[in-house]
C-alpha cells in the first residue's frame, strides 16, 4: 500500500482536481530531513525546483499502477498516472516523485524492460502533465464501468440519480489510486462521521487493488452528507461515490478474501 512503499502521504487529498493544478509547484512533501527546500539567496527569491515528473511509453497494455512501482522500485513515487485515449489504455504514463532527484534515478531506468517490453523514460513538462489530468477528468465514465459502448450521462443527471436513492449508511467509493490507504479514506472523509474500523479497500484475488472502497458512517443520514464528496480527488484520481447496501459491502470484503 501506499505507506509501505516509500510513497509520500503529503500530497492534497478531497480537493477539486483543479485546485490541485494551480497548486505550488509540486505536491508537498514533507518538511522532515531528507525533504528537498527551493535554493537561493539568503534572503532573496527562491525559485520554484523543476516539478519531479517523468513521462513513460511502451508500456504493455495491462500494465498497473503496481507494475509502474515495482519498475521504480526503491524510489518515492507520489502520483501514478495512467494515460487513457476515449476509454482505453495508451501505453504512456506519468509518474511523478517526491523530488527532482528522484527523477535523475528514474531516468537511468530509460529502455529498460517490464514484461517482454522496453519502456521509455524521459522528461516532460509539467503542464505536460497537468493537461493529462485533466483529460482524465473531461473524459466523463472513465471508472465507470456500468456503461458499456454508449456515453454516460451527465455529470449532473449523474448527480441528481445518486439524489434519489435510498440511502444506508454505506458509501461506495470508485476510481480510486491503488496505492490508496484506509488513513487516506478518513482523511477523505475527515468532516464525516465514519467507523474507521468499516472502511474496506477491494482487492483481486491476486491481491490487487480494485480501486474501490466501502466506506461505513454512523448513520444513512451522514452517509448521505458525505455525498458531497462526489467527483473530488484523492491525489490526483478523481472519486466518485455511490449509495451501497451493507450486503454488497459484505460480498466485496468477502471477495477480497478469497
Amino acid at each position: 500500500m501506499l505507506g509501505s512503499g516509500g510513497v509520500s502521504d503529503g500530497y492534497e487529498v478531497g480537493s477539486k482536481r483543479q485546485r490541485m493544478m494551480e497548486s505550488n509547484p509540486y505536491f508537498a512533501v514533507s518538511s522532515g530531513a531528507g525533504s528537498f527546500q527551493p535554493y537561493g539567496y539568503a534572503g532573496g527569491f527562491q525559485p520554484p525546483p523543476p516539478f519531479p515528473v517523468v513521462r513513460l511509453r511502451g508500456l504493455p497494455f495491462n500494465c498497473t499502477d503496481i507494475d509502474i512501482l515495482k519498475f521504480f522500485a526503491g524510489m518515492s513515487i507520489v502520483d501514478v498516472l495512467l494515460v487513457n485515449k476515449s476509454g482505453r489504455f495508451s501505453g504512456e504514463a506519468f509518474v511523478v516523485f517526491a523530488g527532482p532527484m528522484q527523477v535523475e534515478f528514474a531516468l537511468q531506468r530509460d529502455r529498460q524492460n517490464m514484461g517482454r517490453r522496453y519502456v521509455e523514460v524521459f522528461r516532460c513538462k509539467k503542464q505536460d502533465y497537468y493537461n493529462a489530468v485533466a483529460a482524465e477528468v473531461n473524459y466523463e465514465g472513465i471508472y465507470d464501468n456500468d456503461y458499456h459502448g454508449s456515453p454516460p450521462p451527465s455529470r449532473s443527471k449523474r448527480f441528481s440519480d445518486k439524489d434519489q436513492m435510498e440511502y444506508t449508511e454505506i458509501l461506495k467509493m470508485r476510481g480510486l489510486p491503488f496505492l490508496v490507504t484506509k488513513s487516506q479514506i478518513v482523511e477523505f472523509f475527515k468532516d464525516f462521521k465514519l467507523i474507521e474500523d468499516r472502511v474496506h479497500i477491494g482487492c483481486r484475488p491476486d491481491g490487487k487493488a480494485t480501486g474501490e472502497a466501502y466506506v461505513e458512517f454512523v448513520s444513512a443520514e451522514e452517509a448521505k452528507r458525505a455525498m458531497c464528496k462526489d467527483k473530488m480527488t484523492i491525489g490526483s484520481r478523481y472519486v466518485e461515490l455511490f449509495p451501497s447496501t451493507p450486503d454488497e459491502a459484505r460480498r466485496a470484503e468477502s471477495r477480497s478474501r478469497q
